[in-house]
């Protein structure tokens, strides 16, 4: 045990780690992260405990018939990656087309999973969740993580992309996810307001789409829904008011312990 407590490798995993808890426990401490709660009294202990039976479920299904459709792909020839030195401009250019194929294809079906009988068969579950959290992500339907998770091996099966690209697509999948389900509004007050940012989505701008059941429907951007009006009229300005709530909390905490 303490041979393996000193292997280097296991050591910075473990520094990491502990980085990262007391980074969290500050943070909970100082009222940095309920000061940067979108929805501060929205969470409620009964639909966490449903997302978590959810979440089983959905997890136990979809991971094996897709992990089966991609080996099956695999085998076939249908999906097969480039090999060797992996140059940074190719990796680059088959994220980029992978993240916006894939956002096109998110936005499109995500409007069509609001349209009755989808919403009820496919999408209702999800959506039990008004005020997200993390837990929410994996809170849906099977047939809703089949479409949205089927698009991977559809990708990977029209185009040849390098095995190094593959190793970017996953993890922004799962980071995404996460992210934008967190139920925490991080990015900056200026996000908005610059034309190279804002045409990405914030947690918020999800996070409404939650709580009002329409609207912002992007999974990456929110360049569909400027393009085609779906965006939440008062989307940017209620991202201000968080900002300006997380920006005043601090100094409303000194006063407090005055």
């Amino acid at each position: 045990m303490f041979a393996w407590l000193l292997n280097g490798d296991h050591l910075l995993s473990i520094w990491l780690g502990l980085f990262v808890a007391s980074g969290v426990a500050a943070g909970v401490v100082s009222g940095y992260f309920k000061a940067r709660k979108i929805q501060p009294k929205g969470f409620k202990w009964t639909i966490f405990r449903n997302e978590a039976l959810f979440a089983v479920i959905n997890l136990a299904i979809t991971g094996f018939l897709l992990g089966t459709l991609r080996n099956g792909l695999e085998a076939a020839g249908a999906i097969s990656f480039a090999t060797g030195p992996a140059l940074w401009w190719r990796v680059g250019l088959e994220y980029a087309l992978y993240f916006f194929l894939f956002d096109t294809y998110f936005y499109w079906l995500h409007r069509w999973m609001h349209e009755e009988p989808v919403y009820s068969w496919v999408h209702k579950l999800h959506h039990r969740s008004t005020s997200p959290n993390l837990l929410t992500t994996l809170s849906v339907s099977p047939l809703k993580s089949l479409i949205n998770g089927g698009f991977v091996p559809l990708f990977l099966a029209v185009f040849t992309v390098h095995d190094a690209t593959v190793a970017l697509i996953v993890p922004t999948n799962i980071i995404m996810g996460l992210y934008v389900h967190s139920g925490y509004e991080f990015l900056p007050r200026w996000w908005n307001r610059s034309w190279a940012t804002k045409w990405f989505i914030s947690t918020t701008f999800h996070d409404q789409h939650h709580r009002y059941f329409t609207g912002n429907f992007g999974g990456y951007t929110t360049i569909w829904d400027r393009l085609c009006g779906t965006m939440r009229p008062k989307f940017e300005a209620d991202f201000d008011k968080i900002k300006e709530r997380s920006r005043r909390a601090p100094a409303e905490a000194v006063q407090e312990g005055v």
